[in-house]
Parts: C-alpha cells; structure tokens; sequence
C-alpha cells in the first residue's frame, strides 16, 4: 500500500476539510449539549449560578458561530500543515506507544498545557495593550456575557495566534497523537466551561488543593465583565504569582454556588 504524501495539493485540501469538520463539529457538539443541559433543560436549577446578569445581544449566538467558524478554518489549515511537518519527520509526534513511557505519556500533557497556559497568559495580556485590543481581542470581548458559543469566537489574528502555540512545542517535546487529541478536547471542554456563564464547580470548590489553581465560569466571567483581571486560560496560578487575579472572585464564587439562605464565606 502506497503511503499517502499530505503535500499533493488535493490530499492536503482533503485533510484540511477532515479537520474542519472535526474541529467545527466537536465545537457545535460541545457547546450545543452545554447549552442545552444549563441554559434549556436544567435552566431553572442552574439560573441561581448564572454569574453575569446582562442579557446577552440580539443575534449574539450567530456572530459568535460565525467567528468561530473562521477560527475552526484556521485550527484545521494549521493542523494539516503539522500533518506535512510530522511525515517530513520534523516533529516529535510519535505514534508506537511504547516508544516512551507510561509516565512520559501523562507528563507530557501536563508539560504541554503548562507551556500552554504560560504562552497563553502573556500573550493574553499582550492583546490588551490599548494599541493592539480593538485589532485582535475585541471581537472576542464583545462578548460581555458569555455562553458556550464564545468559546471559539475569535479574531482572525487572535485564532492565528492561538493556533501556533501547540505546533511549535510539536516540534520540541515528544507527544503522542493519542495525547494530542486528549489536549485539543480538554481546550475545547474547558473552553466551552469557562465560557458558559453559569458556575457547574461545587461550593468551596476555589478552597480545594486543585480547584483554587482551575479557572471555571465565575473566573472568566468577571474576565468579560472587568477587562484587567483574570487572564488565566485553565489555570489560575498566573494571575495569582503576578497579582492580576481579581478581589471580587471569591466573594462571587460563594455567592453563586452557596444555598438558599445561606451567608457567604470571606
């Protein structure tokens, strides 16, 4: 069996499309069973934990597809691209899986959404520098009141931009294409949480060891809401080494996930 060259331009712009389809549909897929367990079918249990009250826009839903359509588009040409970089043998993607460790398998995901979050975060305070928000990280903040639809709702450049981050560490760190597909559903998944303005962690759950340092809906939101604080992508330890975390999280966590009658904690 002859093996497939992804560099002929009609196998490339078939693997493109593959790639859309997979990318854009995980995003619909995930965003839509979001939305509709907390936003339609379990709407009333879960209204108390809504964080932000401003209604969203009108027709907000379909700019924020639209956006995240450009955005899967980009993803899939970039991914294609790494494709051609991983059958030159360029990267360091490696499908045997006993070529490395157990162990390596799971810390290289860890070592990855380390990287991840560390780019992540500077470049997220880069874009807002007054000079180059309105280009780049505006379209995404039009979003005041988020919903799973804004996750993937980017800026062109501002997609571009979060696109590379993962293809250049391909190209250092040894991963697995199993690990791979692991870290691109834990971004979508976790996007998608983050973005839903509705708080799905339990009560004292910003207390716990891990759940202090993992950003859910209640720490984004103010993100959208405040513009210079919380600027973490998955995890929280950023904003608090450098002091951009903000005051009100807490207080607002409890507020959102306390019961009825009950005071909150400080």
């Amino acid at each position: 069996m002859d093996t497939i060259d992804f560099t002929q331009p009609w196998t490339f712009a078939q693997t493109a499309l593959y790639f859309f389809l997979g990318i854009f549909g995980r995003y619909v897929l995930i965003a839509a069973l979001f939305h509709y367990l907390f936003k339609v079918k379990y709407e009333a249990y879960f209204q108390p934990r809504e964080v932000n009250q401003r209604p969203r826009r009108q027709g907000q839903h379909w700019r924020e597809i639209g956006f995240s359509f450009i955005t899967a588009l980009i993803f899939a040409f970039v991914g294609t691209g790494m494709v051609v970089a991983w059958q030159k043998g360029y990267t360091q993607i490696y499908t045997d899986f006993h070529e490395n460790s157990t162990l390596w398998f799971i810390v290289s995901i860890l070592i990855i959404l380390f990287c991840h979050e560390t780019y992540y975060y500077w470049l997220h305070r880069w874009m807002h520098h007054p000079k180059v928000y309105k280009w780049v990280h505006k379209a995404h903040h039009d979003s005041i009141t988020t919903s799973a639809w804004t996750s993937f709702s980017f800026h062109p450049i501002e997609s571009i931009l979060q696109a590379i981050v993962l293809p250049v560490l391909l190209f250092i760190i040894p991963l697995h294409y199993v690990a791979i597909g692991i870290i691109l559903l834990i971004m979508t998944t976790t996007s998608v949480i983050n973005h839903l303005n509705t708080e799905l962690y339990p009560r004292d759950f910003h207390r716990h060891w891990f759940g202090k340092w993992w950003i859910g809906a209640t720490h984004h939101s103010l993100h959208h809401s405040q513009f210079k604080y919380n600027y973490g992508l998955y995890f929280t330890f950023w904003d608090k080494w450098i002091g951009t975390e903000s005051p009100d999280f807490k207080k607002l966590f409890e507020k959102k996930t306390r019961k009825e009658g009950e005071s909150v904690k400080v």
